[in-house]
């Protein structure tokens, strides 16, 4: 089992930046995959990508694919989401989760998959 913790999360305007990490605690953080979820009142969570064990690959969904990006640090047992370009749709609590399946990009969308959640770090975009 590991523990997430979301930070980096608030207020920011319509085409802005901003960055999220995930700080894990646990012995086998190198051996799980990093996804981020978010879910926006009165939506449904959604995918908004993953990272791989090791961080060699990653997985970004068509809808922020080139204003989202996911990095790791291992050795920190970190995990970061890129967000550029923000738009008031991104509102959302964004969420870590982890997965100790076998990486396979596109199943690694699903959140079944993942077995250990973060609480989750507000974002809240004007326009």
């Amino acid at each position: 089992q590991v523990q997430l913790v979301e930070s980096g999360g608030g207020m920011v305007q319509a085409g802005d930046s901003l960055r999220l990490s995930c700080k894990a605690t646990g012995r086998t953080f190198d051996k799980l995959s990093i996804g981020w979820f978010r879910q926006a009142p009165g939506r449904e969570r959604e995918f908004v990508g993953v990272i791989s064990q090791s961080g060699y690959a990653t997985y970004i969904p068509d809808f922020v694919k080139g204003r989202f990006a996911i990095s790791r640090d291992n050795a920190e047992k970190l995990v970061y989401l890129q967000m550029n370009d923000l738009k008031p749709e991104d509102t959302a609590i964004y969420t870590c989760a982890a997965s100790s399946a076998t990486w396979t990009a596109q199943f690694m969308s699903v959140a079944s998959k993942y077995d250990d959640w973060g609480q989750g770090t507000q974002v809240t975009v004007s326009s």
